[in-house]
């Protein structure tokens, strides 16, 4: 890696064991790619008051020379953070091997056809809660999936606005559905890609859920 590997625990004590821990899971993202230019990687308890319990948070970001920043995260409830915890760094860690696994096939060309590809879905900002960084996203299904600042790729959290389109990867966990990798397609009153990939309409009833 070109620059040195950043760890950063938000609301969570700093652990000897995590710090190895994760040096070695990176350590093993290196061998999928040694193209890493950086990695960062966040260990949180969750401020939502809207969730019960807090649930813990393992965010993995990788930037590559070409592709750019690739996140992957990882959240559960956890009573015993000692114990609990490792799996849910190693879950974050494990959904961003994939996306290494994919790009070193791209690079590789085993991977030939774009189309082949799925294309992660489609959904709009229906609420936003700046100053605890977090949100909700209602999908073309109308199903919400909280999210929070930390998967909005390119750290364009402030540049959301309620009737924002993204593209995100969705997860389910115990507190429900929740939103990764969250990127920005375009805002309100701005055209969408030039070749009407993304010309989809907004979900039912999203301008009648814009509280903040």
């Amino acid at each position: 890696m070109q620059t040195p590997l950043e760890i950063n625990y938000q609301h969570v004590s700093r652990s000897e064991w995590i710090d190895d821990y994760v040096k070695s899971r990176v350590a093993k993202l290196e061998h999928f790619s040694r193209d890493i230019v950086s990695c960062r990687v966040v260990i949180e308890q969750t401020q939502n008051p809207h969730r019960t319990g807090n649930p813990y948070r393992a965010l993995v970001e990788v930037n590559l020379p070409a592709k750019g920043e690739l996140v992957a995260e990882k959240s559960d409830k956890v009573t015993d953070p000692q114990v609990q915890l490792r799996p849910i760094i190693r879950g974050a860690f494990e959904a961003m091997e994939k996306q290494l696994k994919k790009q070193s096939a791209k690079r590789d060309g085993k991977v030939k056809h774009h189309n082949d590809e799925p294309i992660p879905p489609v959904a709009t900002v229906v609420r936003l809660f700046e100053k605890d960084g977090y949100g909700f996203l209602k999908s073309l299904s109308g199903e919400e999936f909280y999210f929070h600042k930390n998967a909005v790729l390119h750290h364009d959290f402030d540049r959301l606005t309620v009737g924002t389109r993204v593209r995100f990867e969705p997860d389910e966990g115990e507190e429900g559905l929740h939103a990764s990798t969250v990127q920005i397609i375009d805002k309100p009153g701005v055209g969408g890609a030039a070749d009407g990939e993304d010309d989809l309409d907004m979900p039912a009833g999203w301008e009648q859920n814009t509280g903040r």
